[in-house]
């Protein structure tokens, strides 16, 4: 029975959840981080967990990107246009190399053991900053040559956003964060490096989500009953119901300087409060 602690609970995660799987933050360490004191997960379980709610976010891309997934099931069949093709390939060299270095990453992650709050929340900080400086300096390279399109890319770039989405398997690292920003280096429209990024994202995703099941079920049955089922669908409808207009929103403010601040000012946040958990034991 879904108790008005574990509905708080759920709303609360969805929200972690919705928000972070968009932004240049990890949305894994998030959760880890939220369901670790709201559920009482070990490091393992929290971050298996955190896999697995990207059912959420997965949905939302579907729902607000579902032309472009039906450009390429036409493509698939070789009825679309020359973008689709190309989006198609895209697609899927990207995917693959995602795979090729995540899985090995996320089983490497899985298994880690007595990692305590204060380390991941350190990481996330490094990272975040990173991300800020990162995204900064590929919009200054941007603004003092040609914008790229998709049209633009080659094979190289599809490969080389590949490995940034399979870096994102580790605890800390930011999916959209990375992709997005090694497409702002390789001169890639804003708005459109955004767009690249949340598709392949919901590839990534999904891949992730069924790894998940496949090689963690203990550490997933372990999760789920601290949350329970209704408080699952619960959370997962607010992460999909938050994740829509967030998409949007980002899509269009794509290019603005406030995402970098905001992601610099999470990050020393989330330092300071690292360094607090280890210093307090808490």
């Amino acid at each position: 029975m879904l108790t008005l602690t574990t509905l708080f609970h759920s709303i609360l995660i969805g929200i972690v959840q919705g928000v972070s799987e968009w932004l240049p933050i990890s949305s894994k360490t998030q959760v880890i981080l939220a369901s670790t004191y709201l559920l009482n997960l070990n490091f393992q379980q929290a971050y298996t967990f955190g896999m697995f709610m990207e059912v959420g976010t997965i949905l939302a891309a579907v729902i607000y990107f579902r032309r472009d997934l039906l450009s390429l099931i036409k493509a698939l069949f070789g009825r679309g246009d020359t973008t689709a093709k190309k989006m198609l390939v895209y697609v899927v060299i990207a995917t693959v190399i995602t795979a090729i270095i995540a899985t090995p990453l996320y089983l490497i992650s899985d298994s880690i053991t007595g990692v305590s709050v204060g380390i991941p929340m350190l990481i996330i900080g490094a990272v975040l900053i990173g991300d800020a400086i990162f995204i900064r300096y590929s919009r200054k390279r941007i603004v003092a040559s040609n914008i790229k399109k998709f049209k633009d890319l080659k094979v190289r770039d599809y490969l080389i956003v590949g490995i940034a989405q399979g870096i994102a398997a580790l605890p800390g690292v930011s999916r959209s964060g990375i992709t997005t920003s090694a497409l702002l280096l390789m001169k890639v429209e804003p708005d459109e490096a955004f767009r690249l990024s949340f598709i392949i994202g919901i590839f990534a995703s999904a891949g992730a989500f069924l790894l998940t099941v496949v090689a963690s079920h203990q550490n997933v049955v372990a999760s789920l009953v601290g949350i329970g089922l209704e408080g699952l669908v619960v959370a997962i409808a607010v992460a999909t119901i938050i994740s829509l207009f967030l998409i949007d929103f980002l899509i269009k403010v794509a290019g603005k300087a406030q995402i970098v601040y905001v992601t610099a000012g999470l990050g020393i946040l989330a330092i300071a409060a690292g360094l607090l958990y280890l210093v307090f034991g808490l």
